[in-house]
């Protein structure tokens, strides 16, 4: 048997998105940019990807860039927002468990002379939005906060963000990293107060190579590509049709977010009871963290074996982001979990094609692995 628990890094694309993707590379094949009717044809696709888009966000087509992923949205929004908006000040806030890329983007911009201030977190892995009041002043140009944490899947406060820049008389910027929430949970930018918004296609069944920047209108940050007038100069260069196709056909079959939001839970609690009566596995996220991820540590049990023994098994699972490079987990580091926690982290994740006879497969063959792994020990 067969079972995918590593949906946080990336998800199966659904049958709409790879439709979709096929008919954009065998008949739209044109340049979106020629103005000729093979042209237009192609162009007419990225439009109506724009608009699911929009859709799901609830703001104008016209605030969205399309981009090739969340890592480079990740970049343009905070270098390109850090750059425009430093004539009122260098400091940027953000907390200690960004994703990667956003992480090293922030030392990138420390080297170029900005001031970052990253927020402790507690043990639920959320920050103290007093600490975000104090942090940000006057001179605050970004604060930039993930929505939903890729690894522990709790949930942070944006909303405070937009009001601690106005109780400091702050023209700072306010990006929201909401990769793993986006399709999941409500991220429409009139809500969480944000100016930019960085989504992805591959994260809700969409193909790889695809993801976007909603850009509140009349925000403007500074490109970091040139040489064209695509994506009205933010992201110049030939757009890649098949893949923002496949996005925008994710987009419009994504199922209702309460409903599925609902299911997810269920079979979440049916996994933790699972665990409880096997016993000797702690959890690692916090009870309110969005259904969709949840991160455990198997008691005596370091990650790196018992990944390897449930993928030989067909059971696919993580022990962090995709793009940590192996490393330990600054997430967990920071939530001060202890350090057998911190060696033996697994992160389940879930999609909306999970099944309960997967999660069966799953607690039997993390039961398995423990009795075989402790017997080769």
């Amino acid at each position: 048997m067969q079972a995918y628990f590593d949906n946080s890094a990336t998800t199966k694309p659904c049958p709409e998105a790879t439709a979709a993707v096929n008919e954009a590379l065998t008949a739209n094949w044109g340049n979106p940019s020629s103005l000729h009717y093979v042209g237009i044809s192609a162009d007419r696709i990225i439009a109506d990807a724009k608009e699911a888009v929009a859709g799901e966000l609830h703001c104008s087509p016209e605030e969205i860039f399309f981009t090739s992923g969340g890592t480079e949205s990740n970049n343009l929004a905070i270098i390109g927002a850090a750059r425009q908006m430093r004539r009122y000040g260098n400091k940027i806030v953000s907390t200690s468990v960004e994703h990667p890329s956003v992480d090293e983007t922030l030392k990138y911009l420390a080297g170029e002379g900005f001031e970052i201030v990253r927020l402790g977190v507690n043990k639920d892995g959320v920050i103290d939005v007093n600490e975000l009041y104090e942090a940000v002043d006057a001179g605050t140009v970004l604060i930039t906060m993930m929505l939903v944490n890729n690894e522990v899947g709790s949930v942070m406060p944006v909303q405070a963000a937009r009001k601690a820049a106005d109780r400091a008389k702050s023209k700072a910027l306010i990006h929201c990293d909401a990769v793993q929430a986006f399709g999941k949970t409500d991220v429409r930018p009139s809500r969480l107060g944000a100016d930019i918004i960085t989504v992805s296609s591959h994260k809700i069944h969409g193909p790889k190579g695809a993801g976007a920047l909603y850009i509140k209108k009349g925000v403007r940050i500074k490109p970091l590509i040139f040489g064209g007038e695509q994506e009205n100069k933010m992201r110049p260069g030939t757009q890649a049709t098949p893949a923002i196709a496949g996005f925008g056909a994710a987009v419009r079959a994504l199922p209702d977010k309460d409903a599925q939001a609902k299911r997810t839970a269920e079979l979440k609690n049916y996994m933790l009871g699972l665990f409880r009566e096997a016993g000797g596995i702690e959890v690692n996220s916090p009870e309110n963290a969005l259904p969709y991820i949840t991160n455990i540590s198997v008691e005596g049990i370091k990650s790196e074996p018992m990944l390897n023994f449930l993928s030989s098994k067909g059971v696919c699972v993580s022990a962090g982001s995709a793009c940590s490079g192996g490393k330990k987990s600054r997430v967990l580091s920071a939530m001060g979990l202890d350090s057998y926690r911190l060696e033996s982290p697994l992160r389940i994740s879930f999609s909306r094609y999970t099944t309960k006879e997967e999660i069966d497969y799953l607690a039997a063959m993390i039961a398995a692995g423990k009795n075989e792994i402790r017997r080769i020990k």
